[in-house]
């Protein structure tokens, strides 16, 4: 079954629309099609950013949190320095449990700081992806 880790961008994409490749890769989840993997992280990143922008929304987050079958992951802050020499500070926790939990895929729409880049790619072993691309991989391994 393929891994796949969702970053923040995706599961509040996929919390704020009720469509989307976020909101269908949290469908495939639910249905056991792929093994979701996130970090506490993730949802603490979202809760914050919904409290700002949609507060009506952190209910479905909750909703997420509690009925998706998430496999969490917590990098240490050794994986974190570790991840800090490919990334940004900032998102080095993400690909540091990225890299952690062994994922297939890394799902972002982060284009300035994680797609594109080869070098975090390789240090994750991991292809980086954004939900579209994920969507367009599973229905080839489907």
């Amino acid at each position: 079954m393929i891994r796949i880790f969702v970053d923040s961008s995706v599961l509040f994409a996929a919390t704020y629309s009720s469509r989307g490749f976020s909101r269908d890769i949290i469908l495939k989840g639910v249905k056991g099609n792929v093994k979701l993997v996130v970090s506490n992280l993730v949802f603490a990143e979202v809760a914050l950013n919904l409290e700002k922008d949609a507060k009506d929304k952190l209910y479905l987050l909750e909703f997420i949190k509690e009925f998706v079958p998430f496999e969490f992951v917590r990098a240490t802050k050794k994986d974190v320095l570790s991840a800090a020499k490919y990334v940004e500070l900032k998102d080095a926790p993400i690909v540091a449990a990225a890299k952690k939990a062994g994922v297939d895929l890394l799902v972002t729409l982060d284009r300035k700081h994680l797609l594109g880049k080869p070098e975090i790619s390789k240090f994750i072993k991991a292809q980086i992806v954004t939900p579209k691309e994920a969507v367009e991989i599973i229905l080839i391994i489907e």
